[in-house]
């Protein structure tokens, strides 16, 4: 007997309708007949189970801190960092524990079952640090979050930074992670670049960056990240997140550097909720989209995964734990609406993501680990038109989740391939 059986469900890459028998934990078997009893069943009525979501770019130390101590008036990158800079020596382990527990839960609601996120540590005591190893403790059974030991104010700027940093390792954090652009200096910038990948090298452990994230044509540490990856042999240990400054390189060096960035085998994790509404302020007309150059960076053959960064916090009035939301929107500001672009941004916040945060592909597969959302969407593209309601939640074999289905959903019958243009050609006069 089966712990479970999700019968008449259909796959991302288009297989269906097939059941899908769990057992112990693991998927036992997929096919159209599949055989025996189960303990739970589970009906998709043709509906999509997908891999789990994943956000490879967060903020969990500031989550659901919006107003605290103020609002961020202008929007501005700089005055939510100010912000945060006000509200850190406010901060205690059980608020922290408390917001990010509650964000979790929203998160597992949400299909969101993988979550790398950022932890402040330019000044101490590591509360957030703290805070966070007890979260991460908390939510192993339903979260997989990894933590980015990342020096906010700068790794040289701030005093003290880099010491605290190898503290937060030596206390059990995942990843090194960093700002050049925040240095006091392009120098500086390079500077920490360098020692940040060297720590990694050293410590054998990955390498998460803020990148130039900036608006400024001149603000170019993923050059010298890519050439520190390709030198000490970190390849896709390595995520280069935000680089919103890209959008404003010409496009002669970006012929150059991206090609640079594929050899290295490095990652880049852009964020379009936060990276659209944050970037951009000082333009007039025209303006830049703030987005960095996604299709250009995946022709090239670089992983590329959207991450959500922040829900309200002094960055993001906004957000939800939702990464069909952050594919959504994605698709608008690249932009890209072509059938297989769409089914790319859907493909970024599931596998793409767990390759940037370097975990196992989580394709649904006969042996592999039985976690998987079910969606109110019949295929990855409605799936992110709709950002699908999440009908049932699974890890571990287990229904961590469930929602009732949304009762007033548009569904379109005819797929781009089946449909006859002269069915939509104007009536002829008579």
């Amino acid at each position: 007997m089966f712990d479970l059986l999700i019968k008449e469900a259909f796959l991302p890459d288009g297989r269906g309708p097939v059941n899908i028998a769990i057992k112990d934990g693991t998927i036992a078997a997929i096919g159209q007949n599949t055989p025996g009893d189960a303990a739970e069943m589970i009906d998709a009525q043709g509906q999509l189970v997908s891999p789990p979501f994943v956000d490879p770019h967060f903020h969990m130390d500031a989550t659901l801190s919006l107003g605290l101590p103020r609002l961020n008036q202008s929007g501005t990158l700089l005055e939510g960092i100010a912000l945060w800079g006000e509200l850190k020596p406010m901060l205690t382990v059980e608020a922290v524990v408390e917001r990010a527990l509650r964000y979790c839960d929203l998160a597992v609601a949400q299909g969101l079952l993988s979550i790398r996120s950022h932890v402040d540590v330019s000044t101490a005591p590591l509360i957030g640090v703290e805070a966070l190893l007890e979260v991460r403790k908390k939510v192993a059974p339903y979260i997989d979050l990894q933590l980015v030991a990342f020096p906010q104010d700068g790794l040289f700027r701030a005093s003290g930074a880099e010491e605290n940093l190898l503290r937060a390792l030596d206390m059990g954090v995942d990843v090194v992670g960093g700002i050049p652009h925040f240095e006091r200096t392009m120098e500086d910038g390079a500077r920490s670049v360098k020692r940040l990948c060297e720590i990694a090298a050293h410590r054998g452990l990955p390498v998460d960056l803020h990148c130039d994230e900036s608006d400024d044509p001149m603000s170019r540490h993923v050059e010298t990240l890519a050439a520190e990856t390709t030198r000490l042999g970190l390849g896709g240990r390595v995520v280069a997140s935000h680089v919103t400054a890209m959008h404003s390189y010409d496009n002669y060096y970006a012929s150059k550097l991206i090609p640079l960035i594929a050899e290295s085998g490095m990652n880049v994790v852009p964020n379009p909720l936060i990276n659209i509404t944050l970037q951009g302020r000082s333009d007039t007309y025209p303006r830049r989209r703030g987005l960095t150059r996604v299709q250009e960076l995946r022709a090239a053959g670089v992983n590329v995964a959207f991450g959500q960064d922040c829900t309200m916090d002094p960055w993001y009035p906004l957000g939800s734990a939702d990464m069909l939301e952050v594919a959504h929107m994605g698709v608008h500001a690249v932009p890209m609406t072509s059938r297989e672009a769409m089914a790319w941004a859907f493909h970024s916040v599931t596998i793409g993501g767990a390759l940037a945060m370097g975990l196992p592909d989580p394709t649904l597969r006969e042996g592999g680990p039985a976690n998987m959302v079910l969606l109110q969407a019949r295929d990855p593209i409605e799936a992110v038109r709709l950002k699908a309601t999440r009908l049932a939640v699974i890890k571990g074999g287990k229904v961590l989740s469930r929602t009732a289905p949304r009762i007033a959903q548009l569904l379109l019958e005819g797929r781009p391939d089946s449909v006859n243009p002269a069915d939509y050609a104007p009536p002829q006069d008579t």
